[in-house]
C-alpha cells in the first residue's frame, strides 16, 4: 500500500473537467459538493484568470451527500454539461437531496432517464472513486485543496491562496467537459 503523498498530484489529462484558458495558471482542485469551503471556493474561481481543472473528493464521514452530487455531477458530464451542473450545485449545496438534484438535470436539459441511469452507473461511481484515489495518493486530506504554482493549500487556506490573482476581464467560455 502507497502512503498518503506518496504519489505527486497528476497532471491534467483527457478525462478531466476542465475551464479556462490555455496558458493561464493552472489550478488542480480536489472538492466536495457538500463543503461549504468548496462552495466558497468555486464562487472565488469564477472569473480568475486560471485554467481550473476539477477533481471529486467526496468525504463521505463529513459530507453524506457529497458522493451522490459527485456522481450526478459525473451523469452531466456523460450528456456535456459538466461544468453547469458543477455551478448549480455549488450555487445551492444546502440541497442535494435527489429531487433537487434531479431539478437542476431538468434546468439543464438533460436526458432525465438516462441522467438517473448514468449516476448509478458503474463506470460513474468508478470516474469518482479514481479522482479520490488520485487525491489520496497526492496527500490530499481535507476539501478543498488546490495545487496552484507549485503550492498546496487546503481548507479555507485554499481560498485565501487565490487572493492574489486577478479577475478576468471578461467571463470564461472555454469549458471542457
Amino acid at each position: 500500500m502507497t502512503e498518503l503523498g506518496s504519489a505527486p498530484v497528476p497532471a491534467p489529462g483527457p478525462e478531466d473537467h476542465v475551464r479556462g484558458p490555455e496558458g493561464a495558471t493552472l489550478l488542480i482542485e480536489y472538492s466536495d459538493f457538500e463543503c461549504p469551503f468548496c462552495a466558497a471556493l468555486a464562487q472565488r474561481t469564477r472569473g480568475l484568470p486560471v485554467r481550473h481543472v476539477f477533481r471529486h473528493f467526496p468525504v463521505a464521514s463529513s459530507h453524506p451527500r457529497a458522493w451522490p452530487a459527485a456522481c450526478a455531477a459525473e451523469a452531466a458530464a456523460l450528456q456535456g454539461r459538466f461544468w453547469e451542473m458543477h455551478d448549480l450545485v455549488f450555487a445551492d449545496p444546502g440541497r442535494l437531496e435527489d429531487p433537487d438534484i434531479w431539478s437542476r438535470a431538468r434546468v439543464l436539459g438533460l436526458d432525465l432517464e438516462r441522467f438517473e441511469a448514468d449516476r448509478r452507473s458503474d463506470e460513474v461511481r468508478q470516474r469518482v472513486k479514481r479522482d479520490f484515489q488520485a487525491g489520496v495518493r497526492a496527500g490530499v486530506v481535507t476539501t478543498p485543496t488546490v495545487f496552484c504554482q507549485g503550492q498546496v493549500r487546503a481548507g479555507s487556506a485554499a481560498i485565501q491562496a487565490l487572493a492574489g490573482l486577478a479577475p478576468l476581464p471578461s467571463s470564461r467560455s472555454d469549458q471542457k467537459k
